[in-house]
């Protein structure tokens, strides 16, 4: 008895209109819960990162409990730090910034007398010149660091997600086993999700770090001040994917030009041009392309899309986010991953066709009855 190949069933449009309109409302859900989601998941990719020490600490013989314990605190003392150097930094810039502002009318009068040389009327644009001050932009930097300060809602919900996912640590074997045996599909996707966010954090501190570095030294060769504090800027920045390099261009460009002139602030230009965005634009999308899979499209729309769905904080978790969507909603079914072709790098997608080779010729060889 021969067994006869049953016709794929394509989706039909209206299907297609369920799935879109499901998808819809699961974004408005996650809109109006992204003050508990956000943080919530910031926690959980966390977590995820730093459970290789885990093991680590774990295959030396440190007691389990021990060991999520330390992580913890690991990752408390990290996350203490950072929040501290940044909003040190911006209190610093927004004290600093006002004294320029004598500075800032005048280089706008300049350009005023410039433009008459062309024929522009400037009689509108010059009555604004008086009212540039930049005691509006320290005060705006000092709304983001309140801002920054009062977010405790979800800083304290960051900080227990985090404990209790570390105490689930230890004994999530018996329950990832059952996963596994019921859904092999979402196990092994949930596997490749764990991986590719922990390349991703890593991939962009490491470059974080270095793009840092590298701004501050030739912050201080130019005589840009507050050269540390645009290094904190160029670190922060560097996990917004695509224009965090203009994001952390623009403060030390400006004070360039009002502390040294026009000369200086086209070093910094040229300065962070080369270095940033051979980094960042160029290096680091290629580098994490290959560690998540992602291609550079998918990732500045995936921080469009998600900065609206769960706010500021989805700057930031853009691509993990989209991991999350991608491995849940994509890769656990095997019938929709032909939409990987629209979201994968090339080298990502000619490493799935070779997998799903090894799957047919594997499933093949099931088939094939013993003689």
């Amino acid at each position: 008895m021969t067994e006869t190949a049953t016709p794929l069933s394509r989706p039909s449009l209206g299907s297609a209109a369920v799935v879109l309109a499901g998808l819809t409302v699961a974004a408005v859900g996650l809109h109006f819960a992204a003050s508990i989601v956000a943080p919530a998941f910031f926690a959980l990719t966390l977590v995820v990162s730093a459970r290789p020490l885990q093991r680590m600490l774990v295959r030396a013989r440190v007691p389990k409990m021990l060991a999520a314990v330390l992580v913890l605190l690991g990752l408390y003392v990290l996350l203490t730090a950072l929040v501290i150097i940044t909003v040190t930094s911006l209190t610093q810039a927004a004290m600093e910034l006002p004294r320029y502002t004598a500075d800032l009318q005048l280089i706008y009068l300049d350009t005023l007398r410039w433009l008459e040389q062309f024929g522009v009327d400037d009689a509108a644009l010059a009555q604004y010149a008086g009212s540039i001050d930049l005691n509006r932009v320290a005060e705006l930097l000092g709304a983001v660091v309140e801002g920054t300060t009062a977010a405790g809602g979800q800083a304290l919900i960051i900080l227990v997600v985090m404990f209790f996912l570390a105490i689930d640590s230890t004994s999530v074997h018996a329950r990832w086993r059952l996963l596994a045996d019921s859904r092999p599909e979402l196990a092994n996707s949930l596997l490749a999700f764990f991986a590719g966010v922990r390349k991703y954090w890593v991939v962009c501190t490491v470059f974080g770090l270095v793009v840092a570095v590298l701004d501050v030294i030739a912050l201080l060769i130019i005589g840009v001040p507050l050269a540390f504090v645009w290094g904190v800027l160029a670190f922060v920045t560097n996990y917004i994917p695509n224009v965090g390099f203009v994001i952390g261009l623009i403060p030390p460009a400006l004070i360039a030009l009002l502390e040294g002139g026009l000369t200086d602030m086209l070093w910094v230009v040229v300065a962070y041009t080369v270095l940033n965005f051979t980094i960042q634009t160029i290096i680091q999308p290629k580098v994490t392309g290959d560690a998540v899979g992602l291609s550079p499209t998918v990732s500045f729309l995936s921080l469009a899309f998600w900065t609206v769905v769960v706010g500021p904080l989805g700057a930031i978790l853009a691509v993990p986010l989209t991991l999350a969507a991608k491995s849940t909603l994509v890769d656990a079914h095997p019938s929709a991953r032909w939409i990987n072709a629209f979201l994968v790098t090339d080298n990502e997608a000619k490493r799935a066709k070779r997998a799903q080779r090894h799957e047919r010729l594997v499933a093949g060889r099931k088939k094939t009855p013993l003689r």
